[in-house]
């Protein structure tokens, strides 16, 4: 993995040739990112990530061979630093980008946006941070059948932590909810930690999928 001086390393996987080749190019030449490879379907990425250990995948889902839902859920659990994963997507009210989602990526971009934003998004998960559009994964939760609720042991979580879910679900960076609650930054770091934990989710993205899904954020209404 690199260290805080060096550029965000990146591997782009997607099985169009053009798509990948373009993206490729276009976020090289981005400050701060430096493209290491590229895999053309989901077996070839997981293989690629163990070769050249980049920071971020930008995974397409619709692959062939082995979809992005699936290998994005292999990486993660495949060693103790597994890369982020940022879904690069057409459509984002697919279905395959929640799968994607709640099987651990940290976020997704569209691929019809700027390289700069694509670039943008890369630098916020390598930081640890979520890639969030609420509205957007507010409509694509909302068309998928609850059923996650067993999932969420609401009871477990405290006041304090069921806040702090629901600013995250809002899209909220650390800073801005210690702003909202009037905390400091590292007992906003604590509170987070202690969500994931409870929850058993991979990271935030991931728990904000599981609020939704549970009932415990409920879309359309105010402070989702």
């Amino acid at each position: 993995m690199s260290s805080p001086e060096a550029p965000v390393t990146v591997l782009i996987a997607d099985d169009d040739a053009v798509t990948r080749s373009g993206l490729s190019t276009l976020l090289g030449l981005q400050p701060g990112i430096a493209v290491v490879g590229q895999a053309a379907d989901g077996v070839e990425v997981v293989e690629r990530v163990r070769q050249l250990r980049p920071d971020v995948v930008l995974m397409d889902v619709r692959m062939p061979r082995r979809n992005g839902i699936d290998a994005t859920r292999e990486l993660l659990a495949d060693s103790a630093a597994p890369p982020k994963v940022v879904v690069i997507t057409t459509f984002e009210n697919d279905d395959y980008v929640t799968a994607a989602l709640s099987a651990g990526a940290s976020g997704f971009v569209l691929k019809r946006r700027p390289v700069p934003q694509i670039a943008e998004a890369v630098r916020v998960v390598a930081a640890g941070e979520a890639v969030l559009f609420p509205a957007a994964l507010r409509r694509m939760v909302a068309a998928r059948p609850l059923g996650a609720a067993e999932a969420l042991p609401r009871a477990a979580l405290t006041g304090r932590e069921e806040e702090v879910l629901r600013l995250m679900a809002t899209g909220s960076s650390n800073p801005e909810i210690a702003v909202a609650l009037t905390v400091s930054l590292e007992t906003v770091k604590t509170h987070v930690g202690n969500v994931l934990t409870k929850l058993g989710a991979q990271n935030r993205t991931h728990a904000v999928v599981l609020a939704y899904e549970s009932g415990l954020v409920v879309p359309g209404l105010p402070g989702a």
